[in-house]
């Protein structure tokens, strides 16, 4: 997302670098959607995609969209969510024109319209995989209840939530839902959009980051994200690893059938990344993960208003 959208400016070289780049460390797990840029992120993705399509697993997302097409759906009044089945069918073509692929192997509804049952939703993804445009169906951002409906019309492969140390709902009903289900789980902004790594200064970001609209990036619940994410380092420091590394191996210890999506757009925050995985963490850890989360408590609502309607809270 963050090369093409919300993060402030992004150049296509140092993108393409980054992403050929992930295939060499073996990362081949790659999300986006056609909100990204108003499909630009699609557009991008592809000059690596194509040839090396054999390596790639792409996930691709569908459902917001803006009544001028030319805004952007993190910030524009003007942003809907279609999740119609005639929208399904047109949103995929769209897609696979600028991924410049045959078949997508998982694509998500990206936020539902409660409008239109989720099980006609689901039954439209469901004949794509018959035609053979897709290979699994995901959701985003949907209850326990409204996941339910869509596995009782056909299995759905992954839930993509928000999750991380500083956002755990989801472990209140939609993990537990997903274990027993047999759902993965595809945590998005599992490092909080980068606060748990201790390098981002808001006072620095561009005028047109997304972050800025959000209450966790602004005024005392700043404050108090930035005093958390400094005793985190702390933590990391004497765990031998970087507070990026630490947030997302305890993320990973959360679950089997968890697959977080930590994004960049620079090669050096990658590798950081692709660290975690070499840190295991003991009881002692986690149970000092949890005191320090206890001491800064005031970490604020994820989404503004205007981002918080569109998601499924039933």
């Amino acid at each position: 997302m963050g090369m093409s959208a919300a993060y402030g400016t992004a150049h296509d070289q140092e993108n393409v670098a980054t992403l050929n780049h992930a295939i060499e460390q073996g990362v081949n797990f790659w999300d986006t959607a056609d909100a990204y840029g108003n499909g630009a992120n699609e557009t991008l993705i592809s000059k690596v995609l194509t040839a090396k399509r054999d390596k790639i697993f792409i996930a691709t997302k569908f459902g917001f969209r803006l009544k001028d097409d030319k805004s952007d759906v993190f910030s524009s009044k003007d942003t809907y969510i279609d999740s119609s089945p005639e929208w399904i069918r047109q949103a995929v073509e769209n897609s696979l024109r600028r991924l410049k692929i045959e078949t997508i192997d998982l694509y998500y509804a990206h936020r539902l319209n409660p409008d239109i049952p989720v099980e006609e939703t689901v039954g439209a993804m469901a004949d794509l995989i018959k035609e053979g445009k897709i290979r699994y169906i995901g959701l985003s951002e949907c209850s326990a209840e409204t996941l339910r409906k869509a596995y009782a019309v056909h299995p759905i492969a992954a839930l993509q939530s928000e999750y991380s140390l500083l956002t755990r709902t989801v472990e209140e009903e939609i993990l537990p839902t997903c274990t027993e289900l047999g759902i993965t789980l595809v945590p998005f902004a599992p490092l909080g959009r980068g606060l748990m790594s201790n390098t981002l200064n808001v006072n620095m970001l561009d005028k047109n980051d997304f972050r800025r609209t959000l209450p966790r990036y602004n005024g005392d619940y700043y404050k108090n994200n930035s005093s958390l994410a400094e005793a985190f380092a702390e933590l990391a420091s004497k765990k031998g690893c970087t507070p990026a590394q630490l947030a997302l191996a305890w993320l990973l210890a959360q679950g089997e059938n968890i697959i977080p999506i930590p994004g960049t757009k620079h090669i050096k925050y990658l590798d950081d990344n692709i660290g975690a995985v070499n840190v295991s963490l003991t009881k002692d850890d986690i149970l000092n993960i949890e005191e320090v989360l206890k001491k800064y408590p005031n970490i604020g609502p994820r989404y503004s208003a205007l981002q918080d309607k569109f998601v499924d809270k039933k």
